[in-house]
């Protein structure tokens, strides 16, 4: 959605222990991004999740002062299938337009493994960047897909456990890890919506490859230690998705949070079946 801001990219990629299954349900939410207080974009997200598939699509724009110097809007979408609670197939696809470039990705990773990549324009093959190797690509989420949170077991999701996660991405260019721990329970109240108990989890940034070690963004945030996310229940699941995410940057705090966070469960295709049979 900004593409200037690293930390909040970061913080949004966030995935858990993708082990539960029987997860029905649809999240339409709507965010506000600031910056030291100040509004610099806004954006919407849609999540559907049935018996076997899923969809997450993102929309946003820069406002204010942001849009005057810089002015941005994107579009990222993931879509796959699950079998007993993992993605075992997803299609990511994002578009991000400013008025000095366009940046086009699309990736297709199937079991964990990175089938296929296309990105416009390519990535510069410097040789100071850090290459993505064929290792890089095994094992890894795209930042959509890792963003549904599936907290496994049948206890309460909003728990500790939601936060004691080691992630794997890669957006197509970046492959990085993020690592998140419990620090604490909060609670949240959209302006339409949900309004509840939250987990807030500590967010730290690792750049693996795809990166120029010298940048100055990365070295940043990568020393960041006061990262956070705030993660709220999409009903009907056991998947937690951000309400909030917060960190620094070097011209004051970013934080990102849902205005609108509307949730509801949707019944599963079995039980669909079970009711037209009656």
């Amino acid at each position: 959605m900004l593409t200037s801001t690293l930390p909040l990219a970061a913080m949004l990629a966030i995935a858990a222990d993708h082990g539960s299954a029987g997860a029905q349900g649809r999240l339409d939410a709507q965010y506000e991004v600031t910056l030291a207080g100040i509004p610099i974009g806004k954006g919407s997200w849609a999540v559907d999740i049935s018996d076997t598939r899923y969809t997450a699509t993102v929309n946003g724009t820069t406002v204010g002062l942001m849009h005057t110097f810089a002015g941005g809007k994107g579009t990222s979408e993931a879509r796959g299938t699950m079998q007993a609670g993992r993605p075992v197939l997803s299609v990511y696809e994002s578009n991000i337009a400013t008025r000095r470039k366009t940046d086009d990705i699309r990736l297709s990773i199937a079991n964990g493994t990175v089938k296929e990549v296309n990105i416009k324009p390519p990535p510069d093959e410097g040789s100071d960047r850090i290459p993505v190797t064929d290792a890089h690509r095994r094992d890894v989420l795209d930042p959509l897909t890792g963003s549904l949170m599936r907290v496994g077991g049948t206890g309460d999701p909003l728990s500790a456990q939601a936060c004691q996660n080691r992630l794997a991405i890669f957006d197509g260019r970046l492959r990085y890890d993020l690592h998140l721990a419990f620090k604490r329970m909060d609670t949240v109240k959209a302006e339409r919506g949900y309004a509840g108990p939250v987990v807030v989890c500590s967010v730290i940034f690792t750049p693996v490859a795809g990166y120029n070690p010298s940048r100055y963004a990365i070295k940043y945030i990568s020393g960041v230690r006061d990262m956070e996310v705030w993660l709220a229940p999409i009903a009907g699941t056991r998947v937690l998705v951000p309400f909030r995410a917060e960190g620094p940057s070097p011209v004051g705090r970013v934080v990102l949070e849902a205005t609108h966070f509307v949730s509801n469960p949707t019944p599963s295709r079995a039980a669909i079946n079970g009711i037209n049979a009656q």
